[in-house]
């Protein structure tokens, strides 16, 4: 009966145990749940709404926390199986009479990552390949935060993260930006926006590179590589450090933010289809009601919504793990953010120049080839009309 009663009490408690750790696990997955305005939150699932004004920022961004969770139990397989079955173009819509056949569709859309350091681009990429190309625990991207050395990425990296053949998009990792140089990153970022601005290993420069010369040497040796494809740019996913941010805001430092600001409204990023995607990373080192104000503060400062096209992602958890098995929300949003982009980057594709385009392209060089020739001759004979009109006077 002893060994019975100590039996039942030994499984009592290992249950116990695990109870408390799903707790804490629900707690930390479904942290938006411990916010202080939740209930009212859980109210308009059961009343009318008609008038949407009535929601707050935070009611707003409590609902769509919601609505991740619910698609990420309902929609995340069949959202992945799409993008793993995607080819450039899939996602575009006929408007205006344009066929997909008159569409110059490019062999895979390329999505850019770009941040200022330690933003987590690189985790981002491996959380990708553990949710979409299901690698498992495996690093595709090496990271800052892993490595003792201080590592940094010096070179762009082409990932195909569903790991296949036919995958019709690549992510590009890039080097993480300076707060202190933010217009050496806008000038950087230009070059990366030109048609044919990125490629596999190409160098991204800084001033301060002459100090790392040593560790360049290997790159700056495959960065001049020409088997390279050069690519052009589709969407651009733009990586910030949340709390980073926001503790700096707390220290009255507005620098960060600043940054952010002006990379996220740069004129070098098209904005014909709205603004960049934006991943806030590293939030679950703050309290559920500093998560909250820390998006809405960034939001606000940047001039877009809390909810559209803003994800709230953890890359890595506590222990160093991909947060895909520990967080289905973060894998489920990290699935639709691809999504998204590639949404973005199929409605984005140009119309196939054809003859009479051409034709008039190089109807307009000429033109402007004889303007310049005719201003040439104007100059010319205005400086030969002083020197006559000089004599004249003489």
């Amino acid at each position: 009966m002893k060994k019975t009663s100590a039996s039942s009490t030994t499984m009592r408690d290992e249950n116990f145990d695990l109870n408390k750790q799903d707790e804490e696990s629900r707690a930390m997955h479904y942290w938006w749940r411990l916010a202080s305005k939740f209930d009212e939150c859980v109210k308009f699932k059961f009343e009318k709404i008609q008038n949407l004004s009535k929601l707050t920022p935070i009611l707003k961004v409590l609902r769509e926390m919601e609505r991740l969770y619910l698609m990420s139990i309902e929609s995340f397989d069949e959202l992945r199986q799409k993008l793993m079955s995607y080819k450039v173009g899939d996602f575009w819509v006929p408007i205006g009479g344009i066929n997909k056949e008159d569409l110059d569709i490019p062999p895979v859309n390329t999505i850019l990552l770009v941040g200022f350091h330690n933003a987590g681009k690189s985790s981002l990429v491996n959380l990708m390949y553990s949710v979409l190309g299901q690698s498992g625990l495996i690093p595709f991207a090496q990271t800052s935060s892993g490595n003792d050395c201080g590592y940094t990425t010096l070179t762009m990296e082409e990932h195909n993260v569903l790991r296949s053949t036919r995958s019709g998009f690549c992510i590009y990792d890039t080097r993480g930006f300076d707060y202190d140089r933010v217009d050496e990153a806008l000038l950087e970022l230009k070059e990366w926006m030109a048609p044919d601005g990125v490629h596999h290993k190409k160098l991204c420069s800084r001033q301060e590179d002459h100090v790392l010369v040593p560790m360049l040497n290997n790159e700056l040796e495959d960065a001049s590589s020409s088997m390279f494809i050069k690519r052009s740019v589709n969407c651009v996913m733009m990586v910030a450090n949340a709390y980073e941010i926001y503790k700096s805001l707390k220290l009255d430092d507005f620098k960060p933010l600043d940054a952010l600001k002006q990379l996220y409204c740069s004129s070098s990023l098209n904005k014909s289809n709205g603004n960049p995607i934006l991943i806030l990373t590293h939030g679950d080192k703050l309290s559920t009601e500093d998560r909250i104000d820390c998006r809405l503060k960034i939001c606000k400062h940047l001039g877009t919504s809390e909810t559209n096209g803003i994800y709230d992602i953890v890359c890595v958890t506590e222990y160093g793990l991909l947060a895909d098995e520990y967080d289905p929300i973060s894998a489920y949003s990290v699935t639709e953010a691809v999504y998204r982009s590639l949404l973005i980057s199929d409605r984005a594709q140009l119309v196939k120049k054809t003859f009479k385009d051409w034709a008039l392209f190089a109807l307009s060089c000429l033109m402007c080839f004889i303007a310049s020739i005719f201003a040439c001759l104007a100059q010319l004979f205005n400086v030969l009309a002083q020197k006559h009109k000089g004599k004249l006077k003489w």
